[in-house]
């Protein structure tokens, strides 16, 4: 990082340090187990360096509700295998609705069209009482599976809590994923009950549903039960119409709450890898895990409260979902969307923040780039005043996007940069309230998370790229992967390069500052001429110039010992890929990042492929250029748009032709 990569956007004022949940905490702390800290840094490190009291303060001081409290924390810190809180009984659900004596609703639900809802937190409760009264009454039981394949609505809200309420196993899955993709997720879970949607809302358009719906009841043989919610209104037709039975009538009646007293480590619910070369892997989280990462990062980190509403236009298939459900955990207001998170206007998000009273706004990085490269001033165009910080994650966010949000939304919203993923739900490293935000840096690690950069001979360093690990245990760590009995994928997924040692797959800097820089995924790194660079940073340098919508590179290993770096850009409107442009290109990346970054070729393409959350295929295409074939490479059911392959496909098999003729004998 550059100097600039240093410079300071945004420091915390000290009245909103003072009133901030850390700062409580910390006071709380010298009060009750006489732990003094005097800054976001002195408290991590004490959180790193005595695990097992920081969590315990977190169950204590959060009061977890908890039918059998545990005796100890972690008697076994080994990875994997630590086990937290042996002994203690506890439900998810039950901490998540406990806020029950607070006004405001518990969720705004908002779609493309402007209709509304809200729903209390009373009648969330009743909601989730009558569901789960019906799952009982249907024979499920704790451990049983729920796959749902539902938006991003109030009722999958619900459906979640009611899940968790009665001990089963909750999965879900974006409703715009094809049969096959859906199948290869829950058929490997074996539901007994799936729940499905008669279509949702994008881009002004009603997707229908319902064959897909119905397509999956013929092709998972474990359900029994089955439960529409009814979306677009559609009715539902065919032979499977007089089995399946109608959400709206299943939340009605008047069951009181019941919550299934379960293990600390009982299975919440199952996320999904993203597949993207082979069978997604089933990633299990725990109820007592999610819920106290739910209560450290929600108050600690993103500093909210009762009185705080959330809006985070997330598919129910990324992880930032299930975290925006946990927003409950603190009695913040979850806002849902249905729909195109830019329909009509590229800014549409800001404005959706506007109108409902957002305090905290989750997007994608990408997301934000858009908005600064559409020239846009959400600042400017909407009353954003109650907009107190903003979370950016799925992809390191470049330094000009970083000064565009404190010059065109706010100067004084607390942008925070999150890094963590769907493994363990929550971050590693990302925002706090108490530390300076500078441009390209997140703010720090997260409390409890002993993340440090290691080199080639496995020792920490700092202010050099090194690998992302994590040297202690999490409780949100999997507790397992589904159909792995004797934990060969798990270990082969994060211990095989460090045994006991998680290791991530990001390229880090930690940095003097105690900031931190995200280089991009270590198994996509460019190795040229053996010096490792990370794909952000050639990102950062070329989408920062107005002729560049969107970047990919790859750095691919060839069979016969070269090595090929091809940069595909995608052009703005007005914009050629000539002479002048390709050099402007190369003469940028020298500049920004060094002569080793500089590609072998620059080509104009028509589009960047991305998975579902939006991330870069650069894995997949890099196999694609080593010569695997397409079948094999790519995992078509994770694709967001299957037609943006098309021509990576035609450009790996051109290459695959020129090679051949060149290695022929003339």
């Amino acid at each position: 990082m550059t100097a600039a990569g240093h410079e300071v956007l945004w420091t915390p004022p000290p009245g909103r340090v003072s009133a901030s949940n850390i700062s409580r905490y910390q006071r709380w702390l010298a009060a009750e187990k006489n732990v003094e800290t005097t800054d976001f840094d002195s408290l991590w490190r004490w959180s790193i360096g005595d695990v097992e009291t920081f969590w315990r303060s977190i169950w204590e001081y959060f009061d977890v509700i908890a039918s059998t409290p545990a005796q100890t924390v972690l008697p076994d810190r080994r990875m994997p295998g630590a086990r937290w809180f042996p002994g203690a009984e506890l439900n998810w659900a039950e901490n998540l609705l406990r806020h029950t004596d607070q006004t405001g609703p518990a969720i705004i639900s908002v779609d493309e069209t402007g209709a509304t809802g809200e729903l209390s937190r009373t009648d969330l409760v009743a909601q989730v009482a009558n569901l789960a009264a019906y799952f009982r009454e249907i024979g499920v039981r704790p451990g049983d599976r729920i796959a749902a394949m539902l938006p991003n609505i109030a009722p999958t809200v619900v459906a979640v809590l009611a899940a968790a309420s009665v001990g089963a196993v909750w999965s879900c899955c974006a409703p715009d994923f094809g049969v096959k993709g859906l199948v290869d997720r829950f058929a490997q879970i074996e539901p007994t009950v799936l729940i499905g949607v008669d279509g949702y809302q994008f881009n002004g358009k009603r997707i229908d549903r319902r064959d897909v719906f119905t397509a999956l009841l013929d092709q998972l043989p474990t359900v029994r039960h089955a439960i529409v919610v009814a979306n677009l209104g559609l009715p539902l037709e065919g032979a499977h119409r007089q089995d399946v039975a109608d959400y709206a009538d299943l939340v009605v009646g008047d069951a009181q709450p019941e919550y299934e007293q379960v293990p600390f480590d009982h299975p919440l619910w199952i996320l999904y890898s993203s597949g993207t070369t082979g069978l997604p892997k089933g990633i299990v989280h725990s109820h007592g895990g999610i819920l106290l990462e739910a209560l450290k990062a929600n108050a600690l980190h993103y500093d909210l409260g009762r009185a705080d509403r959330v809006f985070i236009a997330a598919s129910t298939a990324w992880v930032v979902w299930n975290m925006l459900v946990d927003v409950l955990a603190v009695g913040a207001t979850v806002i849902t969307y249905d729909g195109s998170p830019t329909f009509g206007r590229p800014d549409h998000q800001f404005d959706i923040c506007a109108r409902y009273g957002a305090t905290r706004f989750g997007t994608g990085a990408a997301y934000l780039t858009l908005c600064e490269k559409a020239g846009t001033r959400p600042g400017t165009d909407f009353d954003l005043s109650t907009l107190r910080s903003i979370m950016s994650t799925g992809s390191p966010l470049p330094d000009t996007t970083w000064r565009w949000v404190y010059d065109a939304v706010s100067a004084d919203v607390h942008l925070g940069s999150d890094s963590g993923g769907t493994d363990v739900a929550t971050g590693f490293i990302g925002a706090n309230p108490l530390s300076p935000v500078r441009v390209g840096e997140l703010q720090g690690p997260y409390l409890g998370v002993d993340v440090q950069a290691w080199n080639e001979a496995g020792a920490a360093v700092v202010g050099e790229v090194g690998e992302m690990v994590i040297t202690e245990p999490m409780p949100s760590m999997p507790i397992y992967f589904w159909n792995d009995p004797d934990g060969r994928r798990y270990r082969e997924a994060y211990f095989e390069v460090y045994p006991g040692v998680w290791r991530h797959g990001d390229w880090i800097t930690m940095e003097a500052d105690g900031g931190c820089v995200v280089h991009g995924r270590s198994d996509s790194t460019i190795n040229r001429g053996g010096v490792r660079m990370g794909s952000a940073d050639i990102y950062q340098a070329v989408e920062a110039l107005p002729e560049i919508a969107e970047a990919l590179v790859i750095g691919a290993e060839l069979p016969n010992g070269g090595y090929h770096m091809p940069l595909f850009v995608v052009l703005r409107d007005g914009y050629d890929l000539d002479e002048a442009l390709t050099e402007k290109i190369r003469t940028t990346i020298r500049r920004e990042t060094s002569p080793r970054h500089v590609p072998d070729d620059i080509i104009d393409v028509p589009a960047i492929p991305t998975t579902r959350t939006g991330k870069r295929l650069e894995i997949p295409i890099k196999k694609l250029i080593q010569g695997v074939a397409p079948e094999t490479a790519i995992n078509l059911a994770t694709v967001a748009d299957t037609g943006t392959l098309d021509w990576y496909i035609d450009y790996a098999e051109r290459l695959q032709h020129n090679r051949a003729r060149s290695s022929t004998p003339s």
